[in-house]
């Protein structure tokens, strides 16, 4: 039998289309925001030159540390649908200026997220147009071409957004799933002890590991921007932003352990190969596999500016329904209803630095590093931001438990070690700059916030 709704629970509608998202598709806007095939391709590697044998590990800890946050979220989640996402939970419970931190942090980390995986794209097409007519195209073009067409599909109906994302992603994971299990085949009926013993890692290097592990889930609750777009929403959102954490997860433990394994019985390295995929693929007697990989990650990073833009836009629609964004952006399509104007805005806040970069002659695996780092910033302050609100949430509706102190204390402290992991030591070259983009920007947003708050009491004071 279905559960009811908890009490005083909300969905609220914005002009957005009710229930059209199955249960898989709203799975799939969280799961493409994240990108899994990318992860393998191009993160797993990142993470082992900084971890090395325990690169397993760090994605051990880092599902951890996200199952906690999908847990907080989820709680919210059971109580109220709206496209705002975490931001709406934000601004149930914490001061004004907080929850507007919360907005400006989210919006951020979905668009530069968006810009990360476009850089991707354009370094994974130009690889495969390499490999298949000796020349490359332009970057900036291919840039702009995904954005584009990821634009008109967000535009047009979010149903087909999610039913295409659904199907590039489960695609370009069973692919990598097949030549893994054909990694660990060959390797045989016994463990790499090792990894298991951690041969060689440093407590330091774990932690920087970790760190770029958790780039691996960003946006893992972007099922939450959907709100009533999701069938059931108070059900459905819940459980799909725990199922991408638990299903990216396992997924990521299994594909680090096996790709540091495979590198290991040829002597290579897996943190300085520029195509990981394509070994493993030899490693594993299929090489063919390595090259729809490749083409499964490009495919796979199309997804994920597609779900990047349409997560943005929702929660940018939301901020301008409640003043922190131009009230230009509220409205939606008459026929497609979809938030038109902000899916512009964010799809051209999201190509217009990838364009500038790969102009000046940036690499897209540079662009990728730096604007998904970030993106991160955004993400893991919304996200302790969600967790150390959540239990004066809960007080407010009679659910607190001793549980859910635990869970909301531990998601929050995990969220601020990361932060602290992502600014000390100092980053080195263009990531030592990232911290004060992120404060410059926000402090932009916050000044937008108070000089709104002060129009709006001389608004009151005249009235």
């Amino acid at each position: 039998m279905e559960q009811m709704a908890p009490v005083h629970a909300q969905v609220e509608h914005y002009g957005l289309r009710n229930g059209v998202l199955s249960p898989m598709e709203t799975l799939a806007q969280s799961v493409s925001t994240m990108a899994p095939t990318t992860t393998p391709v191009a993160t797993i590697p990142l993470v082992c030159a900084l971890a090395g044998n325990g690169t397993w590990l760090a994605y051990v800890l880092a599902t951890g540390a996200v199952l906690l946050v999908a847990l907080c979220i989820a709680r919210y989640a059971r109580y109220s649908a709206s496209p705002g996402s975490l931001y709406t939970y934000a601004a149930m419970t914490l001061p004004p200026w907080l929850s507007a931190v919360a907005a400006w942090s989210l919006l951020l980390a979905y668009v530069t997220t968006g810009s990360s995986v476009i850089g991707g794209f354009y370094h994974y097409a130009n690889l495969l147009l390499r490999d298949a007519t000796g020349h490359g195209t332009s970057a900036a073009l291919l840039a702009i071409a995904v954005t584009a067409i990821s634009m008109a599909i967000a535009w047009r109906d979010v149903k087909i957004s999610a039913r295409l994302m659904l199907w590039i992603e489960a695609l370009s994971v069973t692919l990598i799933l097949i030549l893994v299990s054909l990694v660990l085949v060959r390797h045989g009926l016994h463990w790499d002890w090792n990894q298991l013993r951690l041969s060689g890692m440093t407590g330091s290097g774990l932690r920087l590991g970790l760190v770029l592990a958790l780039f691996s889930f960003v946006g893992f609750e972007s099922a939450t921007t959907l709100g009533s777009e999701a069938r059931n929403p108070l059900h459905t959102i819940p459980r799909a932003v725990v199922q991408s954490a638990v299903l990216s997860g396992a997924i990521f433990i299994v594909c680090a352990y096996a790709e540091v394994l495979g590198f290991r019985n040829v002597g290579q390295d897996l943190g300085a190969s520029p195509a990981p995929m394509r070994v493993l693929a030899g490693v594993g007697g299929a090489p063919i596999l390595g090259l729809l990989i490749d083409i499964g990650a490009l495919v796979s990073l199309f997804a994920g500016t597609l779900a990047c833009i349409t997560a943005a836009a929702r929660v940018l629609l939301l901020m301008s329904h409640n003043g922190l964004a131009h009230g230009s952006l509220r409205g939606t399509h008459a026929r497609y209803e979809t938030p038109g104007r902000a899916i512009l805005v964010t799809g051209v806040a999201a190509v217009a630095p990838v364009a500038v970069l790969a102009v000046r002659g940036a690499s897209g695996l540079d662009v990728y590093g730096w604007l998904g780092s970030l993106a991160t910033y955004g993400f893991i302050v919304t996200y302790a931001l969600v967790s150390f609100a959540l239990p004066r949430y809960l007080r407010e509706r009679g659910a607190i438990t001793l549980g859910g102190r635990i869970v909301a204390g531990l998601a929050c402290t995990a969220m601020l070690l990361a932060l602290v992991g992502n600014l000390y030591p100092v980053p080195e070259g263009p990531y030592g700059k990232l911290p004060y983009i992120y404060i410059g920007y926000l402090v932009a947003g916050l000044a937008w916030f108070f000089l709104g708050q002060r129009a709006r009491r001389a608004a009151v004071a005249e009235g």
